[in-house]
Parts: structure tokens; C-alpha cells; sequence
């Protein structure tokens, strides 16, 4: 199915949770509220849209937007070679979005790094720890007001001075 019945489609099933169709760089971005983005990704899957290239996440505290944060799936069909982008976006007092793991096992992992440093949790996922920051930490330190340099976390690392000097 051509990508814009694809679009078609899913606004005529979600006509609430589509919030807008754009383009940037030839590549098709599809805007839409979090609650419907695992419906909406099967769909794409279904689609022929197989490969979850990757999943990121913006914070748009000082970019404006339809959320505080927006999840960023970027899809790939191996049959058509075509590419589309679903942004997906939370509402900042409660940070959640629907998991894709049960879609995309790839997802796994890519899941959790986005909890860790956004602090966006992903319901139904198998495994919500942090991957990439102590246990212990305190914050999501890729968000827009954490500080600049940090919490001083990392205070107490030892500080390594170069063996040459600079000219």
C-alpha cells in the first residue's frame, strides 16, 4: 500500500490522534498522540514498514510543540525502500507512552536508554531499568532542565592530566 493510503488510513481509524502529516529532507513525518502509537506502529508494520531503524526522543521544553516530549520512531520498508518518521507526543506531567517491544525486539534497548535519560517510561515493557546511569542516579540528564553541568555527580572522579604537554 502506497505510503499517503497508509496516512489515509490511520487518520480515518485515529481522526483525534493524528495531529499533523509534514516532510523534511523527502522523508514523510507523521504526528501523533502517544496514547495510539502501538496501534499506529502495527499498522506501518502491517504496511510493510519491518524494520525499526530507531527510537529517540526530544525534549521540546524550549522548542514549542504539541507535548513537552515527543518519542521519534524511525521506520523502514525493505520491500519499497521507503522511509517514514512517527513522532509520538507526551504530555509532560505524566511521561509515558505505550512500548513497541512486542513489535520490534530491537526496541528493547532503545526503550530503556530513552527512560534513562528522558525519563520517559514505556508501559508494558518487559525490563524498565536504566541502562546507561547508576541505579542510584537522581534525574534524566538529556532533558532541557537538568543542569548544564550536572547535578556534580561527578565530583569524586579522579582528574587524569595528560602525559604530554600542549603547545
Amino acid at each position: 500500500m502506497p505510503l499517503a493510503k497508509t496516512f489515509s488510513f490511520i487518520k480515518d481509524k485515529f481522526p483525534e490522534s493524528v495531529y499533523d502529516v509534514t516532510e523534511s529532507s523527502g522523508e514523510q513525518i507523521f504526528h501523533i498522540r502517544s496514547e495510539v502509537v502501538r496501534d499506529v506502529l502495527e499498522i506501518f508494520k502491517e504496511k510493510g514498514f519491518n524494520f525499526l531503524a530507531d527510537i529517540t526522543a526530544i525534549d521540546n521544553l524550549t522548542l514549542g510543540g504539541f507535548e513537552r516530549y515527543a518519542v521519534v520512531y524511525h521506520l523502514l520498508s525493505h520491500d519499497s525502500l521507503e522511509r517514514v518518521t512517527v513522532k509520538a507526543y507526551v504530555a509532560e506531567d505524566k511521561p509515558s507512552i505505550p512500548s513497541v517491544e512486542k513489535l520490534w525486539k530491537t526496541a528493547d534497548w532503545q526503550e530503556r536508554e530513552i527512560y534513562d535519560l528522558f525519563g520517559i517510561t514505556f508501559d508494558g515493557h518487559p525490563n524498565m531499568v536504566r541502562i546507561m546511569n547508576p541505579d542510584d542516579f537522581t534525574g534524566h540528564p538529556l532533558r532541557k532542565d537538568y543542569p548544564r553541568l550536572g547535578n556534580k555527580e561527578r565530583d569524586d572522579y579522579p582528574v587524569i592530566k595528560p602525559a604530554f604537554k600542549r603547545k
